[in-house]
């Protein structure tokens, strides 16, 4: 009982000593440094709005440093203008800008070393080289920022938020656009991206490398070079995300690339170049999306195995689904098909042909893109009509045998 008692008293004195700091031109500290140099860990450093340039800001210590009415930390364009190397830091509510720009360096507006338990929230970033940067960390969170970026090019620009080697993080309610992705994961594990917007970014909304174990759910990628890429990475789950606007050359609503175990429930997909591009996926499960409006539905390439599509919405797409092979590993079950010309006498709501959802002109296409001149013409109706009567390019294996009459849900 008395040890009890003697933590206890322990715990309420540590608790009691923690104290708040005032940095302001008309406070005792006049400047953060010097806030964050008197304080202890456990404190709290709180600075008022105002214009602040003090090159690099270190944080060392395990204190809560936040901002009144979002305070400028300026980095002059050369400098990384805070770096956090203590567990337990909290940031809240700056407006950061003006990090350098450095090709050798990585150059941020945040960045955390090595720690566990921090928390970047509530913050403004603007014009900086990479954003927000965590590397090494453990259970931290990354929640409810914005970020802005003006580089026109890939050579001039960096990530938003950029986690490598990490375990556990939360990213959450952020704001990305300007970036050369807008979120980036490199040996990143266990960890979830929910609910963030990722607009206009000149490479990927989201870009996934060799990461593990991750989930991004309810997330919003749109007008970015291609919305998200997952690369070398397994078992990730991508739930209820909006994949718009995604246009280009080379664009997709998402990129699948040598990836394993992998599922896609509830996510919309409108008006992208290719909404998926996948190559070398194995078992892939997608289940309950919308595809609408996009010139590719799904492009699946032959090295794909055992990916199942079933209860998935095409609508209105130029090409439902685009191939590079004849062999077929892959189930495609119970899927709606605007396109469906079949019929269901026996009235069960499926349709009593099987549905192939890759046309002849669509393989065409595939091996000679200057082919997409002739489409929406007679030639190339005459061909499709004629490939479902008698087929011999499109892949024989590669159909829908219980089609949905109505809408998948």
């Amino acid at each position: 009982m008395k040890p009890c008692i003697f933590i206890f008293l322990a715990f309420c004195c540590s608790a009691g000593s923690a104290t708040t700091i005032h940095v302001g031109a008309n406070r005792i500290y006049k400047n953060i440094t010097a806030g964050i140099n008197a304080a202890v860990a456990g404190d709290t450093v709180l600075v008022d709005a105002g214009n602040y340039k003090e090159k690099n800001l270190v944080v060392k210590k395990s204190i809560v440093l936040k901002g009144i009415n979002y305070p400028v930390l300026d980095g002059e364009k050369k400098y990384e203008i805070i770096s956090i190397t203590a567990n337990g830091v909290i940031l809240d509510g700056f407006r950061i800008i003006h990090s350098g720009i450095s090709s050798l360096e990585d150059i941020c507006g945040v960045r955390v070393y090595d720690c566990k338990n921090v928390v970047v929230r509530n913050n403004r970033l603007e014009d900086t080289f990479f954003g927000i940067y965590i590397q090494n960390g453990l259970n931290c969170s990354v929640e409810n920022n914005q970020l802005t970026a003006i580089a026109k090019e890939e050579q001039q620009s960096a990530n938003g938020i950029h986690c490598w080697k990490s375990d556990s993080m939360r990213i959450i309610g952020n704001k990305i656009t300007g970036h050369r992705d807008g979120i980036y994961f490199e040996f990143v594990k266990n960890s979830i991206i929910w609910r963030n917007t990722s607009v206009n970014n000149i490479r990927y909304g989201l870009h996934f490398m060799f990461s593990n174990d991750d989930t991004y759910v309810s997330n919003v990628f749109s007008n970015n070079g291609s919305g998200v890429s997952v690369m070398f990475s397994n078992r990730i789950k991508m739930f209820s995300n909006y994949f718009e606007e995604n246009w280009g050359d080379a664009s997709h609503g998402i990129l699948l690339k040598e990836i394993s175990d992998g599922y896609l429930q509830g996510n919309y997909f409108s008006k992208n170049t290719s909404a998926i591009f996948m190559e070398g996926g194995n078992r892939i499960n997608m289940t309950y999306n919308t595809f609408a409006n996009n010139g590719w539905a799904l492009k699946i390439q032959a090295s794909c195995m055992d990916v199942v599509l079933e209860h998935n919405n095409f609508i209105g797409n130029t090409f439902d689904v685009g191939t590079n092979g004849s062999l077929v590993l892959n189930k495609f079950n119970n899927n709606y098909w605007d396109k469906y010309e079949g019929y269901d006498l026996n009235k069960d709501k499926i349709g009593d042909v099987p549905y192939r959802p890759v046309s002849m002109y669509s393989m065409i296409v595939e091996k000679y893109p200057p082919a997409m001149i002739l489409f929406r013409s007679f030639i190339t109706t005459l061909l499709d009509k004629t490939e479902k009567i008698l087929p011999s390019i499109t892949p024989e294996n590669l159909k829908d045998n219980a089609p949905l009459m109505k809408k998948a849900f």
